[in-house]
């Protein structure tokens, strides 16, 4: 076993791209939406988050993250 590929990065490190991902190929829940807005998972916001991912696709996710 390779020790690179099982290492974690230190706490006080930057995490290495290659143990980063998008998610790109994923398709987002309203969940997702929800948390990457800073929300808490509560019933009204799950339900703002489907309107906003009907409306606006997979932007609406795009919109909230840097």
């Amino acid at each position: 076993m390779n020790a690179e590929s099982t290492a974690q990065p230190e706490p006080e490190s930057v995490t290495p791209d290659r143990l980063l991902h998008t998610g790109a190929y994923d398709q987002v829940t309203a969940e997702d939406l929800v948390l990457a807005s800073g929300r808490d998972l509560t019933p009204e916001n799950i339900e703002w988050a489907r309107r906003r991912l009907a409306e606006r696709g997979r932007a609406a996710i795009e919109e909230q993250l840097p």
